[in-house]
């Protein structure tokens, strides 16, 4: 396939393997629908980058996606979309950057610490 871009987006836990080809707008996750994968504020982040170009009735996109929860896994596939978009058409870069939508989203949870509850929650202190 001449016409189609590969692309992996990350965002917490999820990493998602993007192909992207003109098409008639169809986006498979996973085998499925995206209808039936994500709910609709996760179809809302991942189609955000193709509505933005005004493209969302042009490609079809494939993705394989695995890890992190739902929100992190639509976050991923929009990261993908937008990395498979720049190289279909470099151009795009300005209106896809001024969206936020190229830079990996570097946020993760915080390591929990040992003598602690959480990452920063502590045990209880008692004086007496």
């Amino acid at each position: 396939m001449e016409n189609t871009y590969y692309a992996t987006g990350k965002r917490k836990n999820g990493v998602a393997r993007t192909w992207l080809t003109p098409g008639k707008g169809t986006i498979i996750v996973n085998d499925k629908p995206m209808n039936e994968y994500f709910s609709a504020s996760a179809r809302l982040i991942l189609t955000e980058p193709l509505s933005l170009i005004g493209g969302l009735e042009s490609y079809d996109v494939k993705v394989t996606v695995r890890g992190g929860g739902i929100i992190g896994q639509a976050g991923a596939v929009r990261h993908g979309i937008t990395k498979a978009l720049l190289l279909m058409n470099p151009e795009l870069r300005t209106v896809l950057k001024k969206a936020g939508f190229i830079t990996r989203d570097s946020r993760v949870k915080e390591r929990k610490k040992y003598g602690q509850k959480a990452a920063r929650a502590r045990f209880q202190f008692s004086k007496r």
